[in-house]
């Protein structure tokens, strides 16, 4: 029986996809539910799945632009694995279409032969410090070596002008210089990133306003519970569920940051469903936490740390990207001390959080050494005014500094404490 794959539909307004990679050889037997491919629209990348094993037949190639809907492989089902054989995991490697077939039909060579491959690769001489890193990583010399992408003129080059002998002794100039260059195309979410993001500088009044932030409080209640709460929740406790928090709080009480433009009217939510900017080998996404205000840290982290390995194993959906009202984008985790953070549209704000670093600040007169960090909202000044943002921010300083305030959003213990 022969059975096509078709192109699924990533979302209503979107007509043709791009096959990312193929992930098994034109030929191949493959397995029910195996994962055989991946397409990629400028909204999310989506599995293509055998519905049934047998062998399988390629009718487009990787990097082809297909349209939704269009049979891209077929599978005869004639040649089905037997049910006691284990799958090959789909994620060992990716069979590019230049490559030969795999006859997979005829048995598989046994252990002993692929152990020529390892004493090749023993020659290859490694230094003390690629050593530690790939043993911190968990890798070995075969995985560095498979997974070289290409071998040009400059490696070449450089491995025939290298010194011989002691590696501490190799010169710091090695009289080769590359003028070569790399041309890729762009993908389709690359390209729907970039029209967003020129349609954002053009369309709205964007402003930044900016604070900072002393950390000590929130890192030693974070060092102090972090055993304890790992062991509850299974997931560590991190800065990024503080600031969610914070935002959630301070979206309360600044509701002009939690709307957005719709025609000739503004919308405010009652809801914060706050968007997390998470960097992928494919560009950055932004996956939403639905009603952070209802949920704790624990619930936070569990949801932000679900969605970060969707987004960055490309299976994240298009629900998990869209509705959200307010955005937090932290630049801090690749050294960032300060930036000006660009609004996610249709939303009217986002908050950027920067790198930690100790400086001297003046506390009760005193100059002290503080790990400080520096926060800035990007905001459509067009429905948000100086004072909300102003005031959006100072919030979320309050909270962080002293994190116990978040039980009492808008009001202090004692007041509360007195039912004023």
């Amino acid at each position: 029986m022969i059975l096509e794959i078709k192109i699924p539909s990533p979302g209503e307004s979107i007509s043709e996809v791009i096959i990312a990679n193929w992930l098994v050889a034109d030929g191949e037997v493959v397995w029910k539910d195996q994962e055989i491919g991946e397409v990629e629209s400028d909204k999310a990348t989506l599995p293509l799945i055998a519905e049934e094993g047998g062998k399988v037949s390629l009718k487009a190639a990787a990097g082809d632009t297909v349209k939704v809907g269009e049979v891209v492989a077929l599978i005869d089902s004639s040649f089905a694995p037997a049910e006691a054989a284990a799958p090959v995991s789909s994620e060992t490697k990716t069979i590019k279409p230049e490559e030969k077939k795999a006859d997979l039909e005829t048995p598989t060579k046994p252990a002993a032969a692929s152990s020529s491959g390892m004493n090749a690769h023993s020659k290859v001489k490694t230094s003390p410090v690629a050593q530690k890193m790939m043993e911190a990583e968990g890798v070995d010399l075969e995985a560095i070596l498979s997974g070289l992408k290409r071998l040009g003129k400059k490696e070449v080059q450089a491995a025939l002008n290298a010194p011989q002998g002691n590696d501490s002794g190799s010169s710091l100039v090695t009289g080769t210089f590359s003028r070569e260059k790399e041309a890729n195309k762009m993908t389709p979410l690359r390209k729907k990133l970039s029209e967003r993001l020129v349609s954002v500088k053009n369309e709205t009044a964007m402003l930044t306003t900016f604070n900072e932030i002393d950390m000590s409080a929130v890192m030693a209640l974070r060092k102090q519970y972090q055993q304890a709460f790992t062991e509850k929740h299974g997931v560590k406790l991190g800065f990024m569920s503080f600031f969610t928090k914070a935002a959630s709080l301070a979206l309360q009480l600044h509701p002009q940051v939690n709307s957005m433009i719709d025609g000739d009217s503004i919308v405010s939510h009652h809801y914060s469903d706050i968007g997390i900017a998470v960097q992928t080998p494919k560009g950055l996404m932004v996956p939403v936490i639905r009603n952070t205000e209802s949920l704790g840290l624990g619930g936070i982290e569990l949801a932000l740390a679900e969605l970060a390995a969707k987004a960055r194993a490309g299976r994240i959906s298009l629900d998990d990207l869209s509705g959200g009202t307010f955005t937090i984008t932290n630049g801090g985790v690749f050294g960032s001390l300060l930036s000006t953070p660009i609004i996610n549209p249709p939303q009217a704000g986002i908050l950027g959080m920067h790198n930690i670093v100790e400086r001297p600040v003046a506390v009760n007169g005193q100059v002290v050494i503080r790990p400080m960090m520096y926060v800035a909202l990007s905001y459509d000044h067009r429905i948000i005014d100086g004072k909300d943002s102003v005031g959006f921010l100072v919030k979320i300083k309050e909270f962080i500094e002293n994190p116990v305030s978040m039980l009492f959003p808008g009001k202090t213990a004692e007041s509360v404490l007195m039912g004023l």
